[in-house]
């Protein structure tokens, strides 16, 4: 991982917060934004969602990778990618539901994690 930049989520319309995760610890590598949404907590709280996809996908004999896991709330969507070139290592990205485009969320994200990758 050459670079822990999270700038290319950073300027998503409804931005709440990012972070990128070790899933192996549910450690916090970077995170920015959060505000009252506290990263720390969101990103330990996430490693057992991919986790659990991760499980599920072995036990349903799933011979694929997660490109992204989508989490919508009432208010926000939680956007979950597994970085291509490090699968244990996430990104984390809160927006908010009401002002956020979930389309351009998730191409920021890919630019991230090619960014991170690099």
């Amino acid at each position: 991982m050459n670079n822990q930049d999270l700038s290319d989520v950073e300027g998503v319309q409804g931005f709440i917060g990012a972070c990128l995760v070790d899933s192996e610890s549910g450690m916090i590598i970077n995170a920015v934004g959060g505000g009252a949404l506290d990263m720390e907590v969101a990103g330990a709280a996430n490693t057992d969602v991919v986790k659990a996809k991760l499980r599920a996908m072995r036990d349903l004999g799933l011979d694929d990778a997660i490109e992204d896991i989508l989490i919508t709330l009432g208010k926000q969507y939680h956007l979950i990618r597994p970085l291509a070139s490090e699968p244990s290592v996430f990104i984390y990205l809160a927006i908010d539901r009401a002002t956020a485009n979930l389309a351009l969320a998730r191409v920021a994200l890919r630019k991230a994690d090619k960014t991170i990758s690099g």
